[in-house]
């Protein structure tokens, strides 16, 4: 299918039988480059640091790794968020929940924590009250610096934390001391590696690329694909967009759209479920003219 189907008479029904057989063909595939990409960039950073303490890196080299290694870390966790490895109960169910919990450890983020909330981010998208994920939808770029800035506070803005609030609502509080215990073994790390002559390192190597990385994430997977007025019904609670960077530099995020009509297709997928679905999105009023 491509973007000459003729789509005219076509009920709202026969549109969403098409939209669906064509999801069908991306659906249950396992995700071999996201398996690799997550063992292998972890793989990556740990040796950065293997070479940087042992002087065989020069430790500006091992920076820039690291911030790409940080930054890349989060996706291959987002697909075991929707059980794309193997669904409960499926053989392969201890792969999807081993990769969901050592792919962000760079991120210092608890795969507990991540996939509840962004559980609740895809039922709630886009609503002010409920998506954890809706401070950082601000109208322009300076906005969503400063609102990822807020983020990282301990009470953004003077009240709680958006995902400390989601994960009250949803009788998940348990889930709080799974974050305390991340950043406690983080500064704790960072701290000993200060008081023993290696704070530049820790600081190079794990701090800054932290901070640069949690930025990119939430640009590229919250800001850009729901900015600035997303709606919160099926079509139009997300959007595709242009990336002067290209796919692979935004995360494979210009086709998210996809991944909020069908979170289990692979991330390797998107692009081209995309381009078949796209004429039968238009129709039915999705944000699609992007790209």
């Amino acid at each position: 299918m491509d973007g000459t189907m003729d789509l005219t008479g076509k009920t709202e029904l026969e549109l969403r039988a098409m939209e669906r057989a064509i999801a069908k063909q991306h659906l249950d595939k396992f995700p071999y480059l996201s398996l690799a990409w997550a063992f292998g960039n972890l793989a990556c950073w740990i040796a950065v640091w293997v070479l940087c303490l042992n002087g065989v890196m020069p430790l500006w080299l091992g920076f820039i790794i690291a911030t790409v290694n940080v930054a890349a870390s989060y996706l291959p966790s987002h697909e075991a968020q929707h059980s794309i490895f193997a669904m409960p109960g499926k053989p392969k169910r201890w792969l999807n929940e081993l990769v969901g919990w050592l792919s962000p450890i760079p991120l210092v983020m608890p795969f507990s924590v991540l996939r509840a909330t962004h559980m609740e981010h895809h039922k709630h998208a886009n609503n002010p009250e409920l998506d954890p994920d809706y401070s950082e939808h601000y109208a322009t770029i300076g906005g969503f610096f400063w609102s990822s800035v807020q983020w990282r506070q301990p009470k953004p803005r003077g009240g709680e934390h958006p995902y400390v609030r989601c994960l009250k609502r949803i009788g998940r509080e348990d889930l709080i001391l799974h974050s305390v215990a991340y950043q406690l073994v983080y500064m704790g790390v960072l701290c000993g590696m200060a008081l023993n002559g290696l704070a530049i390192e820790a600081a190079l190597l794990w701090w800054l690329p932290r901070v640069v990385a949690v930025f990119y994430v939430q640009f590229y997977l919250s800001w850009a694909p729901h900015y600035p007025d997303c709606g919160t019904d099926r079509y139009n609670d997300t959007q595709s967009f242009k990336s002067r960077f290209g796919n692979i530099w935004s995360s494979g995020m210009q086709y998210h759209v996809i991944h909020h009509l069908y979170p289990r297709i692979p991330l390797v997928r998107t692009p081209q479920a995309y381009r078949q679905m796209k004429p039968i999105l238009q129709a039915q009023g999705a944000r699609v003219d992007a790209i």
